[in-house]
This record gives C-alpha cells, sequence and structure tokens, in this order.
C-alpha cells in the first residue's frame, strides 16, 4: 500500500488565545491495538514515521502556564488535518466547526448545505475545527491535556 503523506504533514499548529503566558505543546500518536492469547486487547502509542489510510490518531495538546499568575480565559482552537477525519473529543466541553472556523457550537446543532442547497446534520467527518474554551482560571505553573481522536484517510 502506497504511504498516504509524510507524518509531519498531519500535524496542524493549535493555536491559543493568550494573554497570559501559557506554553502550547502539539503531539500526535498512531494507536495500535492489538488482540492478545487470553482475548484482552492492548493499545500501545507509537511515535509515527508515516501514517496510511485507516491508521487512528491520537492528538494531544498539552498546555502549561508559564506565567507568575493564573492564567484566565484560555482558549484553544485547532484545526483538522485535511488528511485525518475526526472521531471524538476525548474529554468532553469542546465545540466544533464545520464552516473553516467561523462558527462553533455542538456537533449536534450544527448543520451542512449541500450543493443543492438542501441542509443536513454536521457529522463527525465534517469538523474542520476543534475549539476548547477552558472556564476555570489555570493557576501559575499549572498544566493540563486537551485530546481528540482522528484517522487518516
Amino acid at each position: 500500500m502506497k504511504y498516504l503523506i509524510a507524518f509531519l504533514a498531519l500535524i496542524a499548529p493549535a493555536s491559543a488565545v493568550l494573554g497570559n503566558q501559557v506554553a502550547l505543546d502539539s503531539e500526535v500518536f498512531v494507536e495500535r491495538s492489538e488482540e492478545q492469547a487470553d482475548g484482552s486487547v492492548t493499545v500501545t502509542l507509537e511515535e509515527p514515521t508515516r501514517v496510511v489510510p485507516g491508521d487512528n490518531l491520537l492528538f494531544v495538546l498539552t498546555y502549561e502556564n508559564t506565567g507568575a499568575e493564573a492564567a484566565e480565559n484560555f482558549v484553544v482552537t485547532n484545526p483538522m488535518p485535511e488528511a485525518v477525519v475526526f472521531v471524538e473529543e476525548i474529554d468532553g466541553g469542546a465545540r466544533y466547526s464545520v464552516d473553516g472556523g467561523t462558527v462553533f457550537g455542538a456537533l449536534a446543532e450544527l448543520r451542512i448545505a449541500s450543493e443543492d442547497g438542501v441542509e443536513r446534520n454536521a457529522q463527525p467527518a465534517d469538523v474542520t475545527h476543534i475549539r476548547w474554551t477552558l472556564t476555570e482560571p489555570i493557576p501559575a505553573g499549572a498544566s493540563g491535556q486537551l485530546k481528540f481522536r482522528g484517522v487518516v484517510r
């Protein structure tokens, strides 16, 4: 099978609205599942070197308040790489865009207009951006993670 793309082309930089000193780092892993002899399934995370269609990816955005004061109103907007279909956001609380990042909302509230003008409910595959708004201040020195899954197209 021909490789879809070099992995580094998949990584979409996460942007944050920062009035504070919050560092943001983005990582992505390939999730591999392997059935064991006893029937259990072991999931491992691997550093990807190349990805192929159907590979399951885990995106991890790590934030850390490097400032001396609590960071308030922290917002992270992450575009979905074009080669990846959104599957799920892990921790909950994210809002989604299906129009290139203009309008955000719960996925169940978003609609897509087809070429013939008929609207339909948005699906996970329609997601173009994910946005998290942390309503609680991030204390100085504190860190956390935001995660979502996707599948290589």
